[in-house]
């Protein structure tokens, strides 16, 4: 096991004082200039890949970085809360949705329903990803597991920035210009970032 105190002591004494004008800055008040919406894969460190500082993204993270459309309920939504909050509270500019390579998420949609009924709430909440799933499989053969895994985990991203435009306060921001959907797909095992060109729809990589 970890020793998560030896971690917070090294934390204290060399990157708490290293920056510490800039964390007593955030001590009272936080001002984000994106929403990130990456997939809770612990390989995944979104303040990693983007070389950001605390206090510069607030961050959801959820089982392969899906998006509810927009609705109004009676019942505890994680992730629209904390769209909304980012949104009409916190004033982001940006919303980043970062789908990754080998994403347990987008391959739990082809497992078999015996397999699935062990996860019931993992199960309900990838129906979100369903309408991936069938699109993937009209564009590339079952068996061929590669294309397949790639163009789900693509797709995907595609698929959840087109929920985050059922918002209408996002609707609104993105038509004006006020802000920006951004969409990623990171490579784990060679660092690569392919962005989502909303023209084209085809994701290219960032940095050539």
């Amino acid at each position: 096991m970890p020793d998560f105190n030896e971690g917070v002591i090294r934390f204290r004494q060399n990157d708490f004082e290293a920056n510490r004008l800039h964390f007593e800055n955030l001590g009272r008040v936080q001002n984000p200039h994106t929403l990130f919406i990456g997939c809770s894969d612990s390989r995944v460190v979104p303040s990693l890949i983007t070389q950001t500082m605390p206090g510069e993204l607030f961050i959801i993270r959820n089982i392969a970085n899906l998006v509810p459309m927009y609705r109004e309920s009676g019942e505890y939504l994680a992730t629209t809360s904390a769209i909304e909050y980012a949104v009409l509270v916190l004033n982001v500019k940006n919303i980043i949705v970062c789908g990754h390579s080998n994403c347990g998420g987008c391959a739990a949609l082809y497992e078999s329903p015996e397999k699935m009924a062990l996860i019931p709430h993992t199960r309900h909440w990838l129906e979100l990803a369903m309408p991936v799933k069938e699109k993937v499989l009209k564009m590339v053969d079952n068996t061929d597991l590669a294309a397949r895994e790639w163009l789900t985990e693509q797709m995907n991203v595609a698929e959840q920035l087109r929920h985050l435009m059922t918002y209408p306060y996002i609707k609104e921001r993105v038509n004006n210009g006020t802000m920006k959907l951004i969409g990623w797909h990171y490579m784990i095992h060679t660092g690569n970032i392919y962005e989502y060109h909303h023209e084209t729809g085809e994701f290219e990589p960032i940095g050539g």
